[in-house]
């Protein structure tokens, strides 16, 4: 799994993972920013709702002005807030829209003469990415409470992005090779290692700006540790003459 990570971060700095990589960072702060303007007019339209019902009901204008100010920059404060951990929601919906470029460009590279795995269905990969990300969404409202008992909440958010981002690039770089309920199965089967896979991308997404490239980061490393799972290893230079691609 270490040397996965390591073969992934390596290949980010390659001239066609850069490519990929401006298109995946620009959808990605589309969304957050989208998202930000979303979230601060809810939030935006609660405050002054809720200013006026409490003006009327008790009266105080100039009183209510400052709570509702005060609360406009809590507000601010919880965009910023959950933008941040929102990330790994972002990046698992952003991810769907780039797995078979990054898949492809891995197998070019480290796996040239073995079949090219195939095309998903964008339809496919979308519905796995939003239901990750609605998940991810889901989970980390749960463990919200935890944040109160000395850090307990971080651990928990952790773990559950390693798993849940391990599960979905897992599937993405499998179901390129298997079926769905094929890939499924491979995933139950190996879900500790998947699972220890999914903490280098947990550390990942959890790095300010950096994290904005997870998907390629994590689809890159689940190509690597499908390949290792279904018992096919990695050579990591040109084969010489005489010796055979893989080992």
């Amino acid at each position: 799994m270490f040397d996965a990570a390591i073969k992934s971060l390596s290949q980010m700095f390659s001239p066609e993972f850069r490519r990929v990589l401006l298109k995946s960072i620009g959808l990605a702060l589309l969304m957050i920013i989208l998202i930000g303007i979303g979230l601060n007019w809810l939030f935006d339209w609660l405050t002054n709702a809720g200013a006026a019902w409490a003006e009327a009901g008790v009266g105080g204008h100039t009183v209510w002005n400052v709570i509702s100010w005060i609360i406009k920059i809590a507000a601010a404060l919880g965009v910023i807030t959950g933008a941040i951990f929102l990330m790994p929601a972002v990046t698992a919906f952003v991810g769907s829209f780039f797995v078979d470029e990054v898949g492809e460009i891995v197998e070019r590279t480290y796996y040239p003469a073995e079949p090219p795995g195939r095309e998903l269905p964008l339809m496919t990969a979308m519905v796995q990415g939003t239901k990750t990300a609605l998940l991810a969404v889901l989970v980390y409202l749960c463990a919200l409470p935890f944040l109160l008992f000395a850090g307990l909440g971080l651990v928990i958010m952790f773990l559950a992005t390693a798993w849940l981002l391990s599960r979905e690039y897992f599937l993405l770089a499998a179901m390129r090779f298997r079926s769905p309920d094929e890939a499924k199965a491979m995933r139950r089967a190996n879900s500790t290692s998947i699972l220890i896979a999914g903490l280098p991308i947990a550390l990942f997404v959890s790095i300010p700006v950096i994290n904005l490239a997870t998907p390629l980061f994590a689809m890159a490393m689940m190509v690597h540790v499908h390949k290792r799972l279904s018992g096919q290893r990695v050579e990591l230079i040109p084969p010489r003459r005489g010796q055979s691609i893989t080992r």
